[in-house]
């Protein structure tokens, strides 16, 4: 999921209470759930490094049972050297809190990155296996809706506080109301999204002189709603995949593997590939249509042939295919006998908005020394 997504949920967590289980429970909170993000700096290195790298060292198991120790032992450094020295007279941070705390957190990471389609890999350093939910974009407006309405109820006190919250929601409803003007998410959805942004509004209002008890509870409220949206969401993602097994499957097509990820926005539509043993399937899947499942006319090739075999030699092909879900290529002959253009992509990404991998330009005498 994106950073914002993530560091509403440590608000989210810190709101229902458990700031008040030690010292420096929020910052325990707020760190851990962006802690494995840390591998983000990959993407200064070489081109492609980052799908490469992301999703792995930093959010496999060996990482999650040490960053809650590192964390916390960075905060238990900067409680005595730092806070204590310049506020002798508050309570010291407690150590133990600290550790679950930052464990929680950091778990919350890795279980909202498996949600989406990009993947991660749980298992790293032991396995490179890629492990995907496909159950949430990895950019989902009711996660920010739902865990932001949660930290906005508590985390909104102060003027700054309320004016940077303003700018969220005014910037998050533009680019809601943008992408449904063209198409990219229903209509319905941006009013649903308004009406909601509207209701926080007025909740915030509402409790305005609320104890901070009720305040807790309707942070837990909106983490429960979350939690429940995630449930549904994964179910219904399941039995996508099941219902397009079935349907292709009568069609006479065999699938190695389906995929039904998300639409932005919306809960009941998704993009659909299905892998055979030659080629790829895409098309589109909501249990509003009927048929609900579209595919499209297009077949999509898997990459065999000895152009791919040579283009994937390359360094940024090889960082490009540790990521790439369901690889494919397009071919561009150069003119005047300049050889062959490679173009890799991952049918994940050609709808609705292309994404292309490295560019590998193939000599002719390169592709004939490799077909001998």
């Amino acid at each position: 999921m994106d950073p914002i997504a993530h560091t509403f949920t440590g608000m989210a967590l810190a709101a229902a209470g458990l700031r008040r289980a030690t010292p420096l429970a929020a910052t325990a909170l707020f760190m851990g759930v962006n802690a494995p993000d840390v591998d983000v700096f990959v993407g200064f290195g070489p081109p492609f490094e980052e799908l490469a790298f992301r999703g792995g060292w930093t959010h496999g198991v060996l990482a999650l049972a040490l960053w809650p120790f590192v964390l916390t032992g960075v905060l238990l450094a900067w409680d005595r050297y730092v806070r204590l020295k310049r506020k002798p007279d508050v309570a010291p941070a407690r150590a133990g809190p600290l550790l679950a705390l930052t464990a929680l957190a950091v778990l919350t990471h890795p279980a909202l990155d498996w949600l989406n389609n990009y993947g991660l890999r749980w298992l790293m350093p032991f396995s490179g296996e890629w492990f995907y939910g496909d159950a949430l974009v990895v950019i989902d407006p009711w996660i920010w809706l739902l865990l932001g309405g949660a930290a906005f109820l508590t985390f909104s006190r102060s003027k700054l506080a309320r004016v940077r919250w303003t700018v969220f929601f005014v910037l998050a409803s533009w680019l809601i109301l943008f992408f449904a003007s063209t198409g990219l998410v229903p209509r319905t959805s941006a009013v649903l999204w308004l009406a909601g942004a509207a209701v926080l509004v007025a909740a915030r209002w509402w409790l305005r002189d609320a104890p901070p008890v009720a305040l807790e509870r309707a942070a837990q409220a909106g983490i429960a709603v979350a939690a429940a949206y995630m449930v549904a969401m994964i179910g219904s993602s399941a039995a996508a995949r099941a219902d397009v097994r079935a349907t292709v499957a009568a069609q006479g097509i065999e699938p190695e593997d389906v995929m039904v990820a998300p639409a932005p926005a919306d809960p009941f539509g998704g993009e659909v590939v299905v892998m055979t043993r030659d080629e790829y399937y895409t098309g589109r899947f909501n249990w509003l249509m009927e048929p609900r499942l579209r595919l499209d006319a297009e077949r999509i090739p898997r990459p065999r042939g000895v152009e791919f075999q040579l283009a994937a030699q390359t360094p940024e092909a090889r960082r490009f295919l540790v990521w790439s879900r369901y690889p494919a290529v397009d071919l561009e002959q150069v003119p005047d006998g300049g050889g062959i253009r490679v173009i890799f992509t991952d049918v994940r990404y050609r709808s609705p908005a292309r994404i292309t991998g490295p560019t590998v330009h193939l000599l002719e005498a390169t592709v004939e020394d490799g077909s001998d």
